[in-house]
C-alpha cells in the first residue's frame, strides 16, 4: 500500500537528493535549451532544409530516474512507495498533456482496454510457432491465431495456405518479410523506393543483401520507369521488392499492379518476391473506395501491418502474414520448446494478441470502415484549412497524412510532436484526432507563423520539389 510521509520521518526525496522531473515529464516547467553536447551530422548546408543535424540534447543520465537500493536497515517503505507513486502520478499528467499534442506520428490513441487489466498479473509468452503447441503453457496462441485468421481473410488467403505471427513491432514484420524473400531467392536483389521505411534498408544491411534504391515520384510513390531500368541492369538475378502501402512521410501508396506488371513484362515472371509494407495504411486501404486491393490473389509473398497504429493497441506490435509454402525454407525445429522457430524474435509478447483480438471483436470490418472514413474527412478538412491560409500543403488521394511546410520553430515542432524531413512536416490524422484538436493546432500554427514571416513581409520557403508546384504556395508558385 502507499503510505504517507509522517512529520517525524525523513523525507525520502530529500534524503536521496532526487533530481526534479525533466521538462518532458513536467510541461509546466520552462527550460531553456542547452548547447548541444554532441552532434551526429547528416550532411548538407545549414539552412538548406534538405538535411539537418540530429542533435543530442541534455545528457540522458541527468534526466533519468535512478534506481536507489534500499539501505540494509531501511524500514521507510511507506515513504518510498509514496515517492514512487508521486513520480508516476506526475508522469501520467505529462502523458495526458503529450497526448493532447500528438499529431505527427501514426498512433491511434482512442482506445479503452480496461477489461483486460485482470490479465496483467500473468507472464504471457507466445514463444515458438503460433500453430504448434509448445511445452510453455502460459500463452495466448488461441487469440493470436484468431487475429491471424481475421487478417488472412482481409487479404484473401485461405487458412491452409497462410502462415503468420504477431510481431513485436512493424519493423519486425518488415525484417521477417524481407528475410523470407531472401530465403526463397538467396541470390536476389532487394529493390525499394527511396521513401521506404528505414527498416527496409536495415534489413538489407542485416542480411548483407544487395539493395537498389528506386526513385520516387513527387507524390512519394515508386517510379516504375526507374524501377524498370534498375531491373534491366540486373536481369540475371531474381528481384525481392518492397512495396509501400503508405510511405512514412507522405503516405504514398505504391502502385502494386504496375510493379507486378513491370516485373512480369521484363523477364521476371516467377522470379520475384514482393513484400508489402502496410504499417499504417495496410489496414485502412481495404476500406477506401476506389483503392486498389492488396490481396494474395495477386503474386505477392507477404504483408505486414502495425498493431499499435490504426488498430490502436497500447503497446508496439504488428501482424505478419506470408504464404505457408514459403515458411518451410525459414523454419527449424527447437526441441526444448517442442516447437519450431520461424520468427525473428524468440519470446513474443503474449498480451498483444489479446489486445488486438479485443479490438477486432469490438469494431469489426464495419467499425474500421467508419473510422477510415472519419480520418479521410478530417484529413481533407486540415488540408483545406491550411490551403486557405496560404500554406503549402499536399494530401495523397489514398492517405490521411497531410504534408505541409516545416514550421520554423523547433519548439513548436516538439510541442506538437510533428514528424519532419527536410523542408516538410506532416500530420497523420488518426481516429483520435478530432476537428477540435486540428483547430487548436491550426490556430496556434497561424499565430506563430505570422511572427515567423512577419505578417507576410517575409516569404515562406518554396517546397515545390517536395510536394509539387501545384501544391506550393511560395511567392513563385502562389496562384
Amino acid at each position: 500500500m502507499v503510505g504517507s510521509v509522517g512529520n517525524g520521518s525523513m523525507d525520502l526525496r530529500e534524503k536521496e537528493k532526487v533530481e526534479p522531473l525533466p521538462r518532458e515529464f513536467d510541461p509546466e516547467e520552462i527550460v531553456r535549451p542547452k548547447p548541444p553536447l554532441e552532434t551526429e551530422g547528416v550532411g548538407g548546408e545549414e539552412g538548406s532544409g534538405k538535411s539537418r543535424e540530429i542533435v543530442l540534447g541534455r545528457n540522458v543520465h541527468t534526466m533519468c530516474f535512478a534506481i536507489k537500493e534500499p539501505e540494509a536497515d531501511d524500514e521507510v517503505t511507506g515513504e518510498r512507495e509514496a515517492y514512487m507513486a508521486s513520480v508516476l502520478a506526475r508522469y501520467r499528467r505529462s502523458l495526458i498533456d503529450r497526448t493532447k499534442h500528438h499529431l505527427g506520428y501514426p498512433y491511434n490513441l482512442d482506445f479503452d482496454y480496461g477489461a483486460l487489466g485482470q490479465l496483467q498479473h500473468f507472464s504471457i509468452n507466445n514463444l515458438g510457432d503460433p500453430f504448434i503447441e509448445s511445452n510453455y503453457g502460459v500463452h495466448s496462441r488461441q487469440f493470436e491465431v484468431g487475429v491471424l485468421d481475421w487478417f488472412a481473410r482481409l487479404w484473401e488467403l485461405e487458412k491452409n495456405e497462410y502462415w503468420g505471427y504477431i510481431t513485436n513491432c512493424g519493423t519486425e514484420g518488415n525484417l521477417h518479410g524481407i528475410l523470407v524473400g531472401r530465403e526463397v531467392f538467396p541470390d536476389g536483389i532487394l529493390y525499394a523506393s527511396r521513401e521506404s521505411h528505414y527498416s527496409i534498408f536495415k534489413a538489407a544491411r542485416m542480411y548483407r543483401m544487395e539493395c537498389v534504391k528506386v526513385d520516387t515520384l513527387v507524390s512519394g510513390e515508386i517510379d516504375c520507369t526507374h524501377f524498370k531500368a534498375s531491373l534491366l541492369r540486373n536481369m540475371e538475378r531474381p528481384a525481392i521488392v518492397n512495396v509501400n502501402i503508405g510511405t512514412t512521410v507522405k503516405g504514398a501508396v505504391d502502385d502494386l499492379d504496375l510493379v507486378i506488371k513491370t516485373l512480369e513484362e521484363n523477364g521476371f515472371k516467377d522470379r520475384f518476391y514482393i513484400h508489402c509494407d502496410g504499417a499504417l495504411f495496410g489496414l485502412m486501404m481495404p476500406f477506401v473506395k476506389r483503392a486498389p486491393k492488396v490481396t494474395f490473389k495477386k503474386p505477392i509473398g507477404s504483408v505486414s501491418v502495425s498493431g499499435h497504429k490504426f488498430v490502436g493497441c497500447p503497446m508496439p506490435c504488428g501482424v505478419q502474414i506470408t504464404r505457408l509454402k514459403h515458411i518451410n525454407v525459414l523454419s527449424s525445429n527447437v526441441e526444448y520448446l517442442a516447437s519450431r522457430d520461424a520468427t525473428i524474435m524468440g519470446s513474443r509478447n503474449g498480451h498483444a494478441p489479446i489486445f488486438l483480438w479485443y479490438t477486432l471483436n469490438r469494431k469489426g470490418y464495419r467499425g474500421f470502415q467508419k473510422e477510415v472514413q472519419k480520418c479521410l474527412r478530417n484529413a481533407h478538412y486540415l488540408k483545406d484549412r491550411l490551403k486557405e491560409a496560404g500554406i503549402s500543403v499536399m494530401l495523397n488521394e489514398l492517405s490521411s497524412t497531410v504534408v505541409f511546410e516545416r514550421p520554423k520553430d523547433e519548439e513548436f515542432v516538439r510541442q506538437w510532436q510533428l514528424a519532419c524531413e527536410g523542408n516538410i512536416a506532416h500530420v497523420v490524422v488518426m481516429p483520435n484526432v478530432t476537428i477540435d484538436k486540428l483547430d487548436s493546432f491550426l490556430n496556434e500554427l497561424l499565430r506563430h507563423r505570422s511572427c515567423w514571416y512577419q505578417e507576410g513581409n517575409i516569404s515562406p520557403p518554396c517546397i515545390a520539389a517536395d510536394i509539387g508546384e501545384e501544391n506550393c504556395c511560395c511567392a513563385l508558385h502562389k496562384k
